[in-house]
C-alpha cells in the first residue's frame, strides 16, 4: 500500500536525518561557515530541531556534556512509527 510505504520512508528519512546530525555535532565545527555544506547543514538542523528541541527541555543534563535527546529521539519515533503503520494498515487494511 502506497500510504503505509511513504510513512515508513518517512520515519527512515527521520533516523537518517537523526545520523547525520548525530555525526555533524561532532565534525560540523570543522566545516568552513562557507562551505558548500552550510545550506545541508541548516536544513538538517532545520528538520531535526523541532524533534531534539523538547527532548533536550524535558531531558536531565548528563553532567558529561553528552546530550542523549538523539537517542531518546530514536526511541520514540520508533514508538510513533509503530503506532502510525498499525493505525494505517487497520484503516486501509493491507
Amino acid at each position: 500500500m502506497l500510504i503505509y510505504r511513504a510513512v515508513d520512508v518517512f520515519f527512515q528519512i527521520m533516523y537518517l536525518l537523526l545520523i547525520i546530525r548525530i555525526i555533524l555535532s561532532w565534525v560540523g565545527r570543522g566545516i568552513p561557515y562557507n562551505s558548500a555544506f552550510r545550506g545541508l547543514i541548516q536544513f538538517v538542523y532545520g528538520v531535526t530541531e523541532p524533534i531534539l528541541g523538547p527532548i533536550r527541555q524535558v531531558l536531565p543534563s548528563s553532567g558529561m556534556g553528552i546530550d542523549f535527546s538523539p537517542l531518546v529521539a530514536f526511541f520514540l519515533l520508533r514508538i510513533l512509527q509503530s503506532l502510525v503503520l498499525n493505525l494505517v494498515s487497520s484503516i486501509f487494511v493491507i
